[in-house]
């Protein structure tokens, strides 16, 4: 499967000269917040480099070695609260030819709650190239007078703590999963984290239940062979250290869940991961289409073939990868009483009790994205726009910088929207942002190039995106300065 860069994962590509410059520097970052009630939350990031992009050089010792210059800055509106900056190396290795280990590097920021950025540099040592510089939005939130839950941190591997140390949390050293991709080789999805409860009084008999569960990313539908519950009594702090054997996880979308309930099965707090996983040798679950019988339902009065294509084909934006795989696949040879049982399954499996009317929703949507986002190439539905707008719903505010009155833009800037919703997939999220870029001057097909949705491509550095395919010189350089700064107002204070 194809294995995407989403929310938690940032892949950073400079150019090098020297050993392994066809590959680039590459390093992922990941990070979670805990909290220490009655002292301060912090931040943990979780940085992990590809050791066989880098350039080794000789040292002292005679061995070889990779190093890169890190620099990390906190900042809560223009104030900078904290920063690291350091050189870190890689393990020595005595031949070139053996380069490929991966090392990982871990920092902690003692951070109240509020609203923050991490800006990232990161650049080769051995490599005379300016740095790469990202920046990633970050929020604190434990409150004082509600239930909570930390970051969900994934695990590669941990033991018991010896000499307490970056690594340690609640007696182990937990070496992280930078990368939330699991490729076939990966058997186990190991986990880690902590539910405050600070309505907690010394004595309390309460119970709670705790919960922790794959689902699908695409349906929400939990997968019942993948559930963990416990019963734990009320405390200020539970840990929760788990793990699933995913060896027969088929590929596709995840996410880890873990909430907390009441003894009326109330969720108190919630929490999630995004995840993928790339598992070739193990088969999809078959779509059950025998055991559907459209019979008298509103897929058998679909009688055209041809509209009934269209309709599955429509349906792309908000389908699993097993129904995508069968609309690919499947749409133009299979019969249509096939076709009526794949498409009645379909919505059954989003609304059980009254699928005709999630499909008729559905269609309304469709019917406007078609005529929003509709080229000469492509239907509504099959555009970025589209497909975001199908699976998200409409955003509650657009901002739009087009082309001018004389059909002119910026010299230096394409045009881009960024859309801005308060909430998303039923509230798990919010405040969350998508930036469409125009793929080509004068047409309406704009591209998506970031959101920080979970499992939507990541790339906080869509900002170099803007700028037009011209010379930039010293004469445009303050042009530049202007459209990323109006832009990045634009990002952070939409309206």
């Amino acid at each position: 499967m194809k294995k995407k860069h989403l929310i938690f994962l940032a892949l950073l590509f400079v150019s090098v000269g020297g050993y392994a410059q066809s590959r680039g520097l590459g390093a992922f970052l990941s990070h979670a917040s805990f909290n220490i009630p009655g002292e301060s939350p912090y931040l943990e990031t979780y940085l992990e480099v590809m050791g066989n992009t880098l350039v080794y050089k000789q040292n002292t010792s005679g061995k070889y070695q990779g190093s890169i210059q890190v620099t990390m800055i906190v900042r809560q509106d223009s104030i900078i609260k904290d920063f690291r900056k350091y050189e870190l190396f890689s393990p020595e290795v005595t031949d070139t030819a053996a380069i490929g280990i991966n090392f990982i590097d871990q920092q902690r920021f003692s951070l109240p709650n509020g609203d923050y950025s991490l800006d990232l540099s990161i650049a080769d040592v051995n490599v005379d190239k300016k740095p790469v510089v990202v920046t990633y939005p970050l929020n604190i939130d434990y409150p004082s007078d509600n239930y909570s839950i930390s970051g969900i941190q994934l695990v590669n591997s941990y033991k018991k703590t010896e000499v307490p140390n970056v690594l340690s949390k609640s007696g182990y050293d937990f070496v992280p999963f930078v990368d939330n991709f699991y490729p076939s080789e990966k058997g186990k999805l190991t986990f880690y984290t902590e539910i405050y409860n600070p309505l907690h009084k010394e004595g309390s008999e309460d119970k709670y239940l705790i919960s922790a569960y794959i689902e699908s990313f695409e349906t929400r539908k939990m997968l019942e062979e993948f559930v963990r519950i416990k019963r734990e009594n009320s405390k200020q702090v539970t840990v929760l250290l788990s793990e699933f054997d995913i060896t027969k996880l088929p590929s596709g979308n995840y996410n880890l869940v873990v909430n907390l309930r009441d003894k009326e099965n109330k969720i108190l707090t919630q929490g999630l991961v995004f995840f993928q996983r790339s598992n070739p040798g193990v088969g999809s679950p078959a779509l059950d289409l025998a055991s559907v019988n459209p019979t008298n339902s509103f897929a058998d009065r679909i009688n055209s073939i041809d509209t009934l294509r269209e309709y599955i084909r429509s349906c792309q934006p908000i389908a699993t990868e097993l129904e995508q795989m069968f609309t690919n696949t499947q749409v133009e040879i299979a019969s249509i009483d096939i076709l009526k049982q794949f498409f009645l399954n379909f919505w059954l499996n989003r609304n059980e009790t009254d699928p005709e009317k999630a499909w008729e929703d559905y269609k309304t949507e469709v019917r406007k994205v078609n005529l929003a986002y509709s080229t000469q190439v492509k239907k509504g539905y099959n555009t970025d726009m589209g497909r975001v707008y199908l699976r998200y719903g409409p955003p509650n505010t657009v901002t739009d910088v087009p082309f001018d009155a004389s059909g002119m833009i910026s010299e230096t800037s394409v045009p881009y929207q960024i859309w801005h919703y308060y909430s998303i997939n039923n509230n798990r999220e919010r405040n969350k942002k998508f930036v469409f870029i125009a793929s080509e001057l004068r047409v309406k097909d704009y591209t998506l190039v970031h959101s920080d949705v979970i499992g939507e491509i990541q790339n906080y550095n869509w900002q170099t995106q803007l700028v037009r395919g011209i010379g930039v010189g010293d004469q445009n350089a303050d042009k530049i300065k202007n459209d990323r700064s109006r832009s990045a107002t634009y990002y952070n204070n939409p309206f």
